[in-house]
């Protein structure tokens, strides 16, 4: 495909009223030689972004299983309530006076999630996933400062954890101790009990972890911490699995951030926009970022005066297109958050059990709402994982996560969300045992895959050792 500027035809697609700009701007300011855009009708250019839209692969387009944030379907209303005027065209530093609707929607928004969660307060400042776990770690560490335990400076962190956990920690100035797996896939508690000493602040967990797989000691692991004097912190990129049917602090968190762009339904992709809200225990509720949205029966109001606040974190309050978002989407759906969840858990259970034979499954457990398969046999069979991926592309379906958690070898891992038709599942299904099957029959045929996306198989060493990443025109 040309790029715009290879499709420049000679013809404007704008035209300006003579005026002589000098008129109006000092001579220095003026541009001496030409801007260089490209030089076409309006028709082209809308020609040119429909065709640059048509070769971009969307969850309106097909299947979406990509774990762990996976992109599900995003109520169109949502986008609708989002661009109201009131919303889209406030400014971020009216007064709180001329700004009690957006104020109300975000206390609102937080109760709802404190509800949700277990938690006694939230901040809705971070911008994403990992900006919450960040700014919770910071909530972590300065907690330990204000009591005087400096000598606390080691996080315990599984060996399948998403790595942004071990990312966030480190920024923060901690020791970052890896905790083994045990033989079902979750945390060995006696491993973890020979790890904890007077110097551990927390231990970051993800429940169910990235394997799919519910952490059934989680309780024990909460005693533990707790006796040894340290914190857990709860990562909620898969609180989609148990939503409505348990929370963070029933398993004895004492922070958790949210993933709003993933769990509640908001358009995540690309890089953003994004929402990760952090939620605490009573303890630490004097330690969020400042300000808080309050209510003192009468208005609402950014709260600046916290105890020990570790200060802001976001520029002005976050995305709040996301937050308006979120809380419709919590407001329709009511109680039958619940049944998101377990949907999601089913259609994961669902397209586990029926790949289950054609594909390794390395922990074959009932997972809950996504899971991992291990591509060894058809690696020994001549196509790696991401031959794997690479195929399904010519089926309309967006490959899965690949090579992650980390231990497991030529992982998969598949995560279908609640928003999918059986049928969807079925034709997935049909199709990554065809893949199987061709593996084992003709696997240069999958070798040369992609066959049908734009741009088709490539030259993986090239590509990586000199990429073409700007277009050099004249």
């Amino acid at each position: 495909m040309k790029t715009i500027f290879e499709k420049t035809s000679g013809v404007s697609g704008v035209g300006f009223n003579e005026c002589k700009l000098g008129d109006f701007l000092p001579e220095e300011l003026l541009r001496k030689d030409s801007i260089g855009l490209p030089q076409l009708s309006e028709l082209e250019v809308l020609r040119h972004y429909k065709e640059l839209s048509d070769r971009n692969f969307c969850i309106e387009k097909g299947f979406y299983p990509l774990g762990s944030c996976t992109m599900k379907y995003n109520p169109k209303v949502n986008e609708l309530l989002a661009s109201l005027e009131g919303f889209a065209n406030l400014h971020p530093m009216q007064s709180d006076e001329d700004s009690q609707g957006a104020l109300e929607l975000m206390y609102k928004l937080q109760e709802k999630l404190k509800y949700i969660t277990g938690m006694d307060a939230v901040s809705l400042q971070p911008a994403a996933g990992a900006h919450g776990e960040l700014t919770g770690m910071m909530v972590i560490k300065k907690y330990f400062e204000v009591k005087g335990e400096t000598n606390r400076t080691k996080v315990i962190i599984p060996d399948s954890a998403h790595g942004t956990n071990p990312a966030s920690a480190k920024m923060c100035g901690f020791e970052i101790v890896e905790v083994k797996s045990n033989e079902k896939g979750q945390v060995d508690v006696e491993a973890l009990k020979s790890l904890l000493d007077e110097n551990v602040a927390a231990i970051m967990m993800t429940n169910p972890n990235t394997l799919g797989i519910f952490e059934e000691n989680v309780l024990e692991i909460s005693k533990l911490m707790h006796d040894n004097g340290s914190l857990l912190y709860y990562d909620g990129a898969n609180f989609n699995a148990i939503m409505g049917w348990t929370n963070p602090a029933l398993m004895g968190f004492d922070v958790v951030h949210l993933n709003l762009h993933k769990t509640f339904a908001t358009p995540h992709g690309g890089g953003g926009p994004g929402a990760g809200p952090i939620g605490v225990v009573e303890k630490l509720k004097d330690f969020l970022p400042s300000p808080v949205i309050a209510f003192d029966g009468g208005k609402y109001y950014r709260e600046y005066n916290i105890p020990h606040t570790i200060g802001k974190v976001r520029s002005f309050y976050g995305n709040f297109g996301v937050l308006v978002r979120a809380y419709a989407y919590i407001l329709m759906m009511g109680s039958n958050l619940k049944l998101a969840s377990a949907d999601a858990v089913l259609n994961a259970n669902y397209i586990k059990e029926k790949l289950k034979g054609a594909y390794d499954i390395p922990y074959d457990v009932p997972c809950m709402h996504e899971f991992v398969i291990c591509g060894e046999k058809q690696h020994h069979q001549g196509v790696s994982t991401l031959g794997i991926a690479k195929r399904l592309m010519d089926s309309n379906c967006h490959p899965p996560t690949v090579y992650f958690p980390l231990i497991v070898h030529e992982a998969l891992m598949i995560e279908p969300t609640e928003t999918e038709s059986k049928a969807v599942l079925d034709e997935f299904i049909d199709t990554m045992l065809k893949i199987a099957r061709e593996i084992e029959e003709n696997p240069e045929e999958v070798l040369k895959s992609p066959q049908t996306t734009p741009i088709k198989k490539v030259d993986e060493t090239l590509a990586a050792r000199q990429p073409n990443l700007t277009f050099k025109g004249n």
